[in-house]
């Protein structure tokens, strides 16, 4: 009798640590799509280690406290380019398993949007005038944590090309791409402020995609372009014929006297998620906001990290990282800024913003 509640305890004890070795997890990068079933299945180790390992003699009741932040695994989404570098620090930490977030990255952001609509991933970075339209579509249930790029546009000659200001752009033609996104937005904007119409004082040429643009500035067939980074990197170092003539996120400034600032991406949350899971998003955004410095601070270091990760190739991103704007604004200040510049947009183009202009809930407070 003795011997068998040996055993009997023995397997206890083998069984209890099996089951923490289950419910353990580290986070990870990946650009393959995402991992909730993983989630989900590690979740419900969680649950069947919680009862395996309980004693018989203790009470039956289950304490509904939420999880500790360091318990909960949270999914993000970036893409690869600017919206995505100020992660680089978050994304080495959950490869080494010392965070609780996984990453999944895409090419595109309509790869990101499906998956934070039907609950496959917690939070993604975006344009900002994307996390507008999404509040809109979904009724409030996705809210804006963060602004996380302000401009990345730049204006980029070819030659013997002279721009000095917007008014030199009178009579020329320009090389741009986004047609309906916040850069054509914006450049229309800009030219509005100075004078300028597009299609009758300035002719605009769109391509479909960034590399095309550069492409064509790196070959010489076009002599003005309208880029963002890091393809602006890209084009520059292939031909020293090219050159950055104008920063459009100051004319940004010059035009808008104040009254908004060019914030271009930003990071987007689940309402639901955020709010069953406060402390552990709070934590997340904590963590953001130093990725973010050690980021600004250490271009090179976190350059090597963009490599590893996929995210933006080593060389290009170490010369992109000072040109990108990279920001962490939240709260008051998120509140305070980011309305004017999606005013402007709805101006422009009610559905660029989703046809409406988000409420004040679209704001997340900490």
């Amino acid at each position: 009798m003795k011997l068998w509640k040996r055993i009997c305890s023995l397997l206890c004890v083998m069984t209890l640590s099996a089951a923490m070795l289950t419910g353990c997890s580290t986070g990870e990068v990946t650009s393959s799509p995402s991992s909730a079933d993983a989630v989900s299945e590690a979740a419900s180790s969680d649950a069947e280690a919680g009862e395996a390992s309980e004693p018989e003699e203790t009470s039956s009741e289950t304490s509904s406290e939420a999880e500790p932040a360091d318990d909960v695994t949270i999914r993000i989404g970036a893409l690869k380019g600017p919206t995505g570098l100020g992660m680089l620090q978050l994304m080495q930490e959950a490869n080494d398993g010392e965070k609780p977030y996984e990453f999944t990255l895409a090419g595109a952001a309509d790869e990101l949007t499906g998956k934070i609509t039907t609950g496959e991933l917690d939070a993604v970075a975006l344009p900002t005038n994307s996390a507008a339209a999404l509040y809109n579509k979904t009724e409030g249930q996705l809210q804006i944590a963060m602004v996380n790029t302000l401009g990345v546009l730049y204006l980029v000659t070819y030659g013997d090309t002279e721009i000095t200001s917007i008014a030199d752009l009178a009579g020329k033609t320009v090389y741009s791409s986004g047609q309906g996104t916040v850069a054509e937005y914006a450049f229309n904007y800009i030219l509005s402020a100075n004078g300028l119409e597009a299609g009758t004082d300035v002719t605009v040429e769109y391509k479909t995609e960034h590399a095309e643009i550069a492409t064509l500035m790196a070959s010489g067939q076009a002599d003005i372009a309208v880029l963002p980074q890091p393809f602006v990197t890209q084009a520059t170092s292939q031909n020293p014929d090219l050159k950055v003539a104008l920063n459009l996120t100051e004319e940004w400034d010059k035009a808008a006297d104040g009254a908004s600032i060019l914030t271009m991406g930003c990071l987007v949350v689940r309402r639901e998620f955020a709010e069953e899971n406060k402390e552990a998003f709070n934590a997340f955004l904590d963590d953001y906001k130093e990725s973010v410095e050690f980021v600004n601070a250490n271009p090179a270091e976190a350059a090597v990290i963009s490599g590893e990760v996929d995210l933006i190739g080593a060389a290009v991103a170490e010369k992109a990282i000072p040109e990108c704007n990279i920001v962490y604004i939240d709260g008051e200040e998120m509140k305070e800024k980011l309305p004017g510049f999606l005013q402007i947009l709805y101006d422009a183009n009610p559905q660029s913003v989703g046809g409406a202009m988000p409420g004040d809930d679209f704001y997340y407070e900490k």
